[in-house]
């Protein structure tokens, strides 16, 4: 049988990987001659992250798929508790580098370091959570979760599809409904920020 929320996890990491790698390089590059450009997309890609990942990626792992994971594999629960705290500071990280935005945008270069350096410090452990799901969680929800619990979770993890993914992916097909009010961000994304998410 088919595990469609396995698909959905990693194609969720893929282009929110993407996403990282560009915001990484955009803020490395920084403003240049066009600050309230830069500013603006750096603002777009933070929001996102703080919108779906954190709304809604996360809370489906913590609710659904570590439980199952840790009843059929115990063994993974020291890898699941760190997951989970990740997941508990991860919405406060963004929200404090959105205010250390602010303050680098309204307060000027002297605050410049300070947010480049916790940006770069969250996208390492961004990258770290990602490559532990996908090496130790997802192999065990792979090898030991039921049909049923394949069942509910696919029904679980298919009901709220992230919108970079079908942009990022663009290979074609038919994309995964999304919801709409997304598309603006997106394309404000997209245009502005450096490759592999945009062509800025």
């Amino acid at each position: 049988m088919k595990f469609e929320t396995l698909r959905i996890i990693r194609d969720e990491h893929t282009a929110l990987s993407a996403m990282l790698q560009s915001l990484l390089a955009l803020v490395r590059q920084g403003p240049g001659d066009a600050p309230e450009r830069f500013f603006d997309v750096v603002r777009a890609m933070l929001f996102y992250i703080d919108e779906f990942p954190e709304k809604q990626h996360h809370p489906k792992e913590s609710n659904l798929l570590f439980p199952r994971v840790a009843r059929v594999a115990p063994h993974t629960m020291a890898t699941i508790e760190q997951l989970e705290r990740d997941h508990m500071q991860g919405e406060t990280v963004v929200r404090d580098l959105q205010h250390k935005l602010l303050a680098w945008e309204l307060l000027g270069e002297s605050r410049r370091k300070t947010f480049v350096d916790d940006v770069e410090r969250y996208i390492g452990f961004y990258l770290e959570h990602m490559r532990l799901e996908e090496t130790v969680i997802l192999p065990e929800a792979e090898a030991h979760l039921t049909e049923e619990d394949r069942r509910e979770l696919d029904a679980a993890f298919s009901r709220h599809v992230d919108p970079l993914v079908s942009m990022h992916k663009n290979v074609g097909h038919e994309a995964p409904a999304h919801d709409p009010a997304f598309d603006r961000l997106f394309t404000r994304i997209v245009m502005r920020a450096p490759a592999p998410i945009g062509l800025g």
